[in-house]
Parts: structure tokens; sequence; C-alpha cells
């Protein structure tokens, strides 16, 4: 054991199951650890290091606000956090944007905008909101009331109420719950990412969107993991020509540093008012610095190359012995073995220089988008062997 895993193990709280790893420093796309050696990173911080590590332009915008000013609050106008909302807005065609610090915390205001919004236009008892099985929306407890798996059910009740879930891609389920009139909206991913990084069905998400305006609830989309280019489009949304009521993402938008942002459309843009809500380190100039440029990387070229490398990876992955399928979007990649366990895959490939996760019973890959060619095909001959072996 390490001097930091001893350290770890006396005085961090045991809430993860850790990897008998120290990453030390991350270049391009790679992780190193105190000896030096290097690992293919296709876990990026569960899908925040959309740029790799230390992308030139980020690390000079951080640097450059750090050098100027790192925080302020929000009782005064700094310049990243309206520079950062005014891009996000362009890039979504929504129109507000409220910054926090995680997806937890988007998801939480996108909770009480759909509860406000429904409280100012429909009254009081109108604040259910409708969520699938198999979903994962954060770990305070309204996020973990707002997700539709028993596991996280345990150790911390009562849990908020007002949450029913219904399952994915059974829109019949869906309409019998919208029937009954108490509910504000329908909350969803489009690709269920701690569920097992299962993609939901187009004509299922045209039928929610739908359902949502027959019954006059608003459309909650989570792209906490799916957002800012991680499917090959900057939301995942736009591929079905979906246009939510209120948005959250967060992790890859960052690029390292936490952020979460909640944008809202033209039926939300002016539910929250001053007081309402608020977050202290929320449009923080450091993170904000860093996210812009994120937002103004991700063009289309680096989207489009997303889509390539995304089928690179599932055309590697095609035919292997021991791989059942593979799902997802994008650089979004959920690999659904045989026989082998997850965890013990991915144990054999940190031992071979590849950092992957999982999810479920699943291999998740969440590479950099800025990941090439060559590492992909380098980083799929180790986790093929270690599945055919």
């Amino acid at each position: 054991m390490s001097d930091i895993e001893a350290l770890d193990a006396l005085y961090c709280a045991h809430t993860y199951n850790r990897a008998p790893v120290v990453f030390v420093k991350g270049e391009g796309n790679c992780l190193f650890d105190e000896t030096g050696r290097e690992y293919l990173d296709f876990g990026s911080g569960i899908g925040v290091m959309s740029l790799g590590y230390a992308y030139p332009e980020w690390l000079a915008a951080v640097t450059a606000q750090a050098q100027t000013l790192a925080h302020a609050s929000n009782l005064f106008y700094t310049s990243p956090a309206p520079k950062l909302a005014k891009k996000l807005c362009e890039l979504s065609a929504m129109k507000r944007v409220f910054f926090s610090n995680s997806g937890a915390e988007a998801n939480e205001c996108m909770i009480k905008v759909a509860r406000k919004w429904a409280l100012d236009r429909k009254g009081a008892g109108h604040h259910t909101i409708v969520t699938l099985q198999n979903s994962f929306h954060g770990r305070t407890i309204a996020t973990v009331s707002a997700t539709g798996q028993e596991v996280f059910h345990r150790d911390f009740a009562p849990f908020t109420e007002g949450f029913v879930y219904t399952p994915a891609n059974e829109l019949s389920a869906l309409e019998e719950a919208l029937r009954h009139d108490t509910c504000a909206a329908v909350m969803l991913e489009i690709v269920q990412g701690e569920g097992g990084v299962c993609a939901l069905d187009e004509r299922y998400l045209t039928g929610v969107s739908e359902l949502c305006a027959r019954y006059d609830v608003l459309l909650l989309i989570d792209e906490v993991q799916t957002g800012n280019g991680r499917t090959g489009t900057y939301f995942a949304y736009e591929q079905f020509g979906l246009k939510p009521d209120v948005v959250s993402t967060a992790k890859g938008l960052g690029a390292g540093l936490p952020i979460g942002a909640t944008l809202m459309g033209e039926k939300t843009a002016d539910t929250l008012t001053p007081g309402t809500h608020g977050s202290t380190f929320g449009g923080n100039p450091l993170a904000c610095a860093g996210a812009l440029v994120v937002a103004n990387t991700v063009d289309d070229a680096l989207l489009r190359s997303v889509t390539k490398k995304g089928e690179r990876i599932r055309a590697a992955l095609s035919g292997v012995p021991g791989v059942k399928g593979v799902s997802g979007l994008g650089l979004m990649v959920g690999v659904d073995l045989g026989e082998k366990k997850a965890p013990d895959v991915k144990a054999a490939c940190l031992e071979k220089g590849l950092v992957v996760l999982t999810a479920k019973e699943r291999i998740r890959l969440l590479p950099p988008l800025t990941v090439t060619e060559d590492e992909i095909d380098r980083a799929m001959t180790i986790l093929t062997s270690v599945i055919a072996a």
C-alpha cells in the first residue's frame, strides 16, 4: 500500500472502492501513475475530461482567470458566466441558464423549475415528476428520489415524494401516469448512462414529446453525461428533433473543473425569480472560463469526428468472442459481455494500461472527445484481448 492509499484509508470517507493505482499526472488522452507508467484513459473521469488533459486553450483560459479573479459572489456581475450562458443558449436554442457545481445540482434546479412552473400555471398539487425505471439523476436526496433504480433507494429514507417511475420505451405506461392530473413534468436521459448505457428508442422519444404537449407537462432532459458533444451532437436530444423545456448538463462541460448548468426554454425562462434559487459557487469565474473553451471547441468538425470515432470503436468490437452487443451513442459506448464479469474485465484492462468503466453488467467507454484513431486502435486491442481471453 502506498503512502497516499494509506492516508486515504485513514482520513477519507470509505465511499469508493478505489482501484490500487495513484494517478499523479494527465497529458493528452493518457494518465500516469506514481511510477510513471502510462494508461490510455477511456473513462475520462466518468465523462468529465472532454478535451483530455492539459488541453492548451483550456489551460491558458483557466490560468489567466485564476490570475485575475477566481471567485466573486453572485451579488455582483463577473464576465465569464454570462458569456458562457450566451454560448450555451446559442448551442441549445434555450433562453436562460442557471449555473451550479455538478450534475446533481443541475438536476435539483431542473426539478425546482418544473415544480414552480406547475405551481404558477396549475396551482398547488401538480408537482409529480415522471421519471424512468433504470434512470440515474444524482446522489442528493431529491435526485436519488428521482432515480428509478431500487438499489439507490436504501439507507436514507424518507425520500422526497412526488416521483413515479415508468418503464423505458413504454409509451402506454407513461400515458397512464400522465392521466393522473398531478404531473408537472417527464424527466429522462436520452442514454441511460449509469443504467447500462442504454439509449432510448427514437419512436419512444417522439411519443414522449407528444404526450408532454397533450397533457401540458414539461419535458426535462438530463444531459449531464450525454451533453457537450459526447454523443456526436452538442446535446443528444438534437438527434431526435426534440424541443425540451429544461435541460441539465455538467461533467464534460467543465473539462476538469466542477460546473453544472440548467438551461430553460421558452416556457420556463422566467420561472425562477430573485430569491427562489441560488448557489454560492454557481457561475464561478474559473469554472466558467474553462467551460467556455469547451463550448467553443466542440464545433461541427469535432462532433463529426466523435461520430466517426464511435463507429470505429463499434466496428472493432463487432464479432469479438464474448461481446454480446454494443450500446450507446457516439463516444458513449456500452459493451454487453457474455460470461465474463464487467469488474473483472475492468481490472484486467487496468493491468494492461487501459482505464475503462463499468455500468451495471456492462463495460462503459467514455474516452475524451479528442481521442485519436491510433489510441482507439490500441485501446480496442487491449479490451478485445481481455474479453476474448
